[in-house]
């Protein structure tokens, strides 16, 4: 997975996976680490700590998670990346305490309805997998900050992610998005947003109304010119080079006369420039 929420994540995984070996059945704590331990089925064992908190399966070999998932009530943050999930449990939803789930790297082809069920849930990681849509039901995710999509088969953003009106931040680089609908304005609070690697051709104008971005990327797509509305993103600080980088990033796209040229100025050119358009 590739952008932010990936290193960060990644990262986490590495400093977890020293962790030393526990004991499933006898385990009083409330985080269980089971990361790297070649599983290809969970421990039957597992199911029968219902006061877990944390839950981590990351990098096993794990190709379905059954639904005793259920029986797990109090979980708050389950990860289970770089498995070869095909799918999640419909009992998913029933973990209603459920604020952080990492399921990225696995071979989701589908995303069931009852994951709206979650209704704590704070992130939300999918990168990584073979997704070509969310179900509509995922608009009641209204508590979801941070959300990532990357490297999926997106060949439009699903409309329930312009419901998720608590974003702050929203991964979707390396999809086959051809646009963005109006309908992002509504993402008010979004501080990142990354479409990079895309085929987009256009930007919207609602896209301008999100005054809080610090970060959007739109590298890498098909990009000639830009709405004329664009210098309203004064959060946005400079041209971005570097790929975490806080700012505009736009340069790696086919840009026509004369935004091409004014850009070389810098982010304040081509705000003047939009200004007296």
């Amino acid at each position: 997975m590739g952008g932010v929420m990936c290193h960060q994540e990644v990262m986490e995984e590495r400093r977890n996976s020293t962790t030393e070996e526990v004991s499933i059945r006898h385990t009083e704590n409330k985080v269980l680490m089971l990361a790297r331990r070649g599983l290809k089925e969970v421990p039957e064992d597992l199911w029968e700590l219902q006061d877990l908190q944390k839950l981590n399966l990351s990098l096993n070999s794990l190709k379905n998670f059954p639904p005793q998932t259920a029986s797990l009530c109090n979980l708050v943050v389950l990860n289970l990346w770089g498995n070869q999930l095909s799918s999640l449990p419909a009992e998913i939803g029933q973990l209603k305490k459920l604020r952080v789930l990492f399921a990225y790297r696995n071979k989701l082809t589908e995303v069931p309805e009852e994951l709206s069920l979650c209704s704590q849930l704070e992130v939300l990681s999918l990168a990584n997998n073979q997704l070509v849509s969310l179900p509509s039901s995922l608009s009641n995710l209204s508590r979801l900050k941070k959300l990532n999509l990357s490297h999926n088969l997106l060949v439009h953003v699903p409309t329930c992610v312009y419901s998720m009106k608590a974003l702050v931040f929203l991964h979707l680089a390396g999809n086959r998005l051809e646009n963005l609908a109006e309908n992002i304005q509504a993402l008010l609070e979004l501080k990142i947003l990354i479409v990079e690697g895309n085929s987009l051709h256009a930007l919207p104008k609602g896209l301008c109304c999100l005054s809080r971005l610090e970060l959007l990327n739109l590298d890498f797509n098909d990009i000639k010119d830009v709405p004329q509305e664009l210098h309203q993103l004064i959060g946005l600080e400079k041209l971005a080079c570097h790929r975490l980088d806080k700012g505009l990033h736009i340069v790696h796209n086919p840009l026509l006369k004369p935004i091409r040229e004014v850009l070389e100025g810098g982010l304040s050119a081509l705000y003047s420039y939009l200004r007296a358009s």
